[in-house]
């Protein structure tokens, strides 16, 4: 096996030739600084040119075998780039971010106190609530099973704090080959990629997003620390790519299972831009009451199926 040691900081380009890496690592430039290594989709000065790679697993093996601990993601980068640098790094044990603008006003930031004890109150609660609600779980991950096939867990690259990638975890409610289907059935949607009448949702699946039910498997991701039970919501690829740079500091917020926006909008509100906007008045004005109020305003929100497909 060939080691490569690359000095710091070095910058070298992926070529895109016939046979060798498939186009999601083509066509990148990437640049090593200290334990980082930075992905972006625009030249750079090219220093070093790579040889043509036969194999996507040596990247996999050459990225397992370096120094760096974490991979930064450029935002414009394509999708499916996104996601197949994504999987590289989760594969190689390194740490997955988008290289967003830094947010200042970030409330873990700003009420340092206040916040600990925010995050103390979700990893409780979290850990109760999973108790609580483990037999419905059970339930609901038999009717899964039996409702159509594939994985009873749905899993998906969502950005989380400080724009680091994490697989948010959920009830599967689509059926098994939905990803592939995704922008054949949003077209060209501008607002949030939801749908009410998504044909890729299952029967059952119908029912557990009426009542939230499919959300219960995230009281996991907030036990480990990816998700607040209050926060703005944890953008998908498709939808965090399309927000204007301006706002891309949003995406340094640690992101809820609940929010503002799904107790005073929710799917009556698809609108990229407002919703974001929405997300930074709600990260700016913070406060531990807020947050209450907010998942008591859930609970309604929740039993009645408000704004929900």
């Amino acid at each position: 096996m060939t080691t490569i040691l690359l000095k710091t900081p070095t910058v070298f380009q992926l070529p895109s030739v016939d046979n060798a890496l498939p186009s999601s690592f083509a066509n990148c430039v990437l640049k090593w600084e200290q334990d980082a290594l930075i992905v972006t989709a625009s030249p750079e000065v090219v220093k070093d040119v790579v040889p043509a790679l036969q194999n996507p697993k040596w990247l996999q093996e050459c990225l397992w075998r370096s120094p760096v601990r974490k991979v930064y993601l450029d935002p414009t980068l394509a999708e499916f780039a996104l996601k197949a640098w994504a999987d590289l790094a989760a594969a190689t044990g390194k740490q997955v971010y988008l290289n967003v603008p830094p947010a200042p006003d970030l409330p873990q930031l700003q009420q340092s106190r206040s916040w600990w004890v925010k995050r103390l109150a979700d990893w409780l609660v979290a850990a109760l609530l999973l108790v609580l609600f483990s037999p419905l779980m059970v339930l609901v991950a038999l009717l899964v099973r039996l409702d159509s096939p594939g994985d009873i867990l749905f899993r998906q690259w969502r950005v989380g704090y400080q724009g680091q990638l994490f697989r948010i975890c959920k009830f599967r409610s689509m059926y098994a080959d939905a990803e592939a289907q995704h922008h054949q059935v949003m077209g060209k949607q501008t607002g949030l990629h939801k749908l009410e009448h998504d044909p890729r949702i299952t029967r059952v699946g119908r029912w557990l997003r009426k009542l939230s039910l499919d959300e219960l498997p995230q009281l996991i991701n907030v036990l480990y620390g990816e998700m607040s039970l209050v926060g703005p919501r944890p953008w998908a690829l498709y939808d965090a790519v399309r927000i204007a740079p301006e706002l891309q500091g949003r995406l340094n917020a640690l992101p809820g299972i609940t929010g503002a926006w799904q107790v005073s909008a929710r799917s009556n509100e698809l609108d990229l831009y407002a919703v974001t906007c929405r997300d930074l008045a709600y990260l700016q004005q913070w406060t531990l009451s807020k947050d209450l109020k907010v998942l008591l305003l859930t609970i309604p929100k929740v039993v009645l199926g408000i704004g929900a497909f």
